[in-house]
């Protein structure tokens, strides 16, 4: 009976030992799927929204890299809120053109804030007054619209390259405007656009370091 019951005593720890280490499987299992679906999520969620860029290896060999090298003037330092360049460590062509074309998806398109305003009393519900304001309003919408879209553009894209961590390099003028746009009183032709961005993304990738490092 005493051996019996040992015999018993022994089958059932066995069972045990059995269920514990099925149970542990499970858990690692369950572990395993549950990091899996979560980097599947963060990686959605760090794609960009845009979609996939198209770029091939060849792309940076064909483009001629922008002049960056200047005397800077008092002027040009002014306007470096306005004209200057973005620029990472360890990045290569592709990555810095994935990263600009989806900053350049946030910063596309902008709707400017601008409202009709109503003209003020007496003339207000006037012919006069509604004359003179369509006037007014088209001329105000002529010189500040096209002004605020730009600021718009550059400061999303400042944000956005600067989260990425990309640094602001101040450039001026002319040498800006050889491979940048502005977006104010219409949209970018798609082609003159795409090399625009491929040349910025030659720039951000290739750029060497310096010490004169912009605000973001």
């Amino acid at each position: 009976m005493a051996i019996s019951g040992r015999v018993e005593r022994f089958h059932a720890s066995a069972e045990q030992g059995e269920q514990i280490v099925r149970f542990l499987s499970y858990a690692l299992i369950l572990g395993a799927v549950t990091m899996s679906c979560a980097a599947s999520v963060q990686a959605d969620l760090s794609a960009s929204p845009f979609g996939v860029v198209e770029t091939s290896a060849d792309d940076a060999t064909r483009l001629e890299m922008p002049k960056l090298e200047f005397a800077e003037t008092p002027e040009d330092a002014k306007n470096y809120d306005k004209y200057y360049f973005f620029r990472r460590d360890e990045t290569d062509f592709a990555t810095a053109y994935a990263d600009i074309s989806e900053c350049d998806g946030y910063a596309r398109g902008l709707v400017s804030s601008y409202q009709y305003q109503d003209p003020p009393y007496p003339y207000a519900g006037t012919l006069a007054g509604a004359a003179g304001g369509m006037i007014a309003n088209a001329m105000m919408a002529a010189i500040f619209v096209p002004g605020e879209k730009r600021r718009m553009r550059r400061v999303n894209m400042r944000q956005c390259m600067g989260f990425k961590g990309y640094e602001r390099l101040g450039l001026s003028k002319d040498l800006w405007e050889a491979f940048n746009f502005e977006e104010g009183t219409g949209v970018e032709e798609e082609e003159s656009r795409t090399r625009a961005l491929k040349l910025q993304a030659l720039v951000a990738s290739t750029a060497p370091a310096t010490e004169k490092v912009l605000p973001r």
